[in-house]
């Protein structure tokens, strides 16, 4: 069976989604073809942890969707979309019993600061807000866009001149440890941005690791680190419900195998059934670039250089989750932990190098750095009144070389799962004691389960590819020109595999509908202004 839409969209991940949904916008016929039984991608949530508790599988707090122009330009409260907060935004209980806590607004931050640790710090934290509230919005549209962000440099440069956009360009390349020890003279605002940083794979160490964490944190501050209400599933919903009042299609259990390239230009996809999608405009893929590059494209209608610039991708960590039913609040000893939808663990920035540096380097830490997720305090219809739904994860090599901590393997069969998820629950232990004896249920993902769950979490990966500064911008996914086109016309990249990388905002998606958009219009601009052939139509006129 054959049929006809103006865009495939292969993936019905957030990147797939929004970009359906700006093209809808514009008047195409969109399908989107997703292989799993149910859309969002790593937008997904359930009850298979306990009947009574919403759990998040994957993705759950969205600090970058709520930031990002391409989300927030589709309106999706008015489809049901409403978001939820924790009391704080996150919480780094430290080993000597102080605890940093970030909270949604500069003085509220800021005065926590100055009671539990230095008052100069309180200050410095209050100079790099204050440069944040300066340059924004254009920090996150300079983020977002294609690259290069020529409208929002501009702008970045207008506001800053000469001299200080030196100094900020400077601090975007530093190691978060060293922009640590040059602004603060305590602990806790470093490791409010260290653990920030460690959301990706840059160790404290590495540039520009302070870019990322002072941005997650400044997020953080102006927008919280938000979660859908109901579950993370519900922002997928959202996108759903508004691309189908467009007109869009969303076919799930529909494994796209092949897209069809003739003459060096993508016409359609085949799927898993044997059926087929003819793309009169475009096709939009929201899958990892290895599984684009060589898999849904042949080599054949690639060009040779880009298999061995592919054989050069980098994956980011992979991963390892436990979700929990909790029967009581996690009893932390930091109270300022207990108000915080996410919890960094972690007793000190030594500790935070030393799990980064054994990860990169093959080895499961002795001691990992946890980030665990408050989900009844960020959204109280998660789970019953007096009870927590919560996780926890933490990257771990993507080839185990050794265990620092135990004789894993990296197996992660049966035994290893069980006995590394007791590790992980002995680690929150040590900052809330009695944490165990609240479990009633619990739901472990390897990082060979969460990549069974979404075939886009490639080894437990969740950004798409390392955010190491080798693969960004101009370098993501491969050398070229950091955008969302492709070797093959009206072929476009649209995954967390192009820039700008991981995270739920879109802008992968938005990328290249617009690209799409851009290509089709001047495509009709040269029909349209071709010269006159001097062949008679039916009709008389010459044309």
């Amino acid at each position: 069976m054959t049929h006809d839409a103006d865009a495939v969209v292969i993936g019905a991940g957030p990147n797939g989604l929004v970009a359906a949904n700006i093209l809808a916008d514009r008047g195409w016929r969109v399908e989107v073809l997703e292989a799993r039984a149910v859309p969002g991608g790593a937008l997904h949530s359930d009850r298979g942890v306990h009947p009574d508790f919403v759990s998040d599988t994957f993705s759950s707090f969205h600090p970058l969707a709520a930031a990002s122009p391409a989300i927030t330009a589709l309106d999706l409260h008015e489809f049901g979309l409403r978001w939820s907060h924790a009391p704080a935004v996150l919480a780094h209980p430290l080993g000597d019993g102080r605890c940093a806590v970030l909270r949604r607004g500069v003085d509220a931050t800021a005065a926590g600061l100055a009671a539990d640790f230095a008052g100069s710090d309180a200050d410095a934290w209050r100079r790099l807000s204050t440069l944040w509230e300066r340059l924004d919005p254009h920090v996150v549209n300079a983020l977002l866009t294609p690259f290069p962000p020529v409208r929002s440099g501009l702008a970045l440069a207008a506001r800053l001149g000469v001299a200080d956009g030196l100094r900020f360009a400077r601090m975007l390349a530093l190691p978060v440890r060293r922009l640590g020890e040059e602004e603060f003279s305590d602990a806790g605002a470093v490791m409010l941005l260290a653990g920030c940083a460690l959301h990706a794979d840059l160790l404290p160490e590495a540039a520009p690791s302070a870019a990322f964490g002072w941005l997650l944190a400044m997020l953080g501050q102006q927008y919280g680190w938000p979660a859908p209400m109901g579950g993370a599933g519900a922002l997928a919903d959202a996108l759903v419900r508004r691309l189908t009042t467009k007109g869009g299609v969303v076919r799930c259990g529909t494994r796209v195998t092949t897209v069809v390239v003739r003459g060096g230009t993508a016409l359609g996809v085949r799927t898993e059934d044997g059926s087929a999608v003819r793309a009169r405009r475009a096709v939009l893929a929201d899958v990892p670039a290895p599984t684009l590059y060589g898999g849904l494209v042949g080599w054949d209608d690639l060009p040779t250089r880009l298999r061995d610039d592919v054989r050069r991708f980098a994956w980011d960590p992979g991963t390892f989750k436990v979700d929990w039913a909790l029967n009581g609040p996690i009893p932390w000893t930091a109270a300022g932990a207990a108000e915080a939808g996410t919890v960094h663990v972690a007793a000190d920035l030594t500790e935070l190098s030393d799990y980064a540096v054994q990860v990169s380097s093959g080895r499961l830490p002795s001691r990992a750095f946890l980030l665990l997720g408050q989900m009844t305090t960020t959204d109280p219809t998660r789970s019953p009144t007096g009870t927590e739904s919560a996780w926890a994860y933490t990257h771990v090599p993507r080839h185990v070389t050794e265990d620092l901590g135990g004789r894993l393997t990296g197996r992660w069969d049966t035994a290893e799962t069980q006995e590394y998820a007791d590790r992980v629950e002995r680690r929150i232990e040590t900052f809330a004691p009695g944490f165990r004896a609240r479990i009633t249920a619990r739901r472990i993902h390897s990082p060979f389960a969460l990549e069974a769950a979404n075939e886009s979490l490639v080894g437990g990966a969740l950004n798409g590819g390392s955010a190491a500064p080798h693969q960004q911008f101009v370098f993501r996914p491969v050398p070229g020109t950091g955008r969302a086109r492709t070797p093959i016309r009206r072929l476009y990249l649209a995954s967390s595999s192009a820039h700008p990388g991981g995270g739920v905002h879109g802008a992968c998606g938005a990328n290249a509908a617009r690209a799409a958009l851009n290509a089709d219009r001047c495509a009709l601009t040269r029909i349209v202004g071709r010269p006159s052939t001097g062949v008679d139509d039916p009709g008389g006129r010459t044309r």
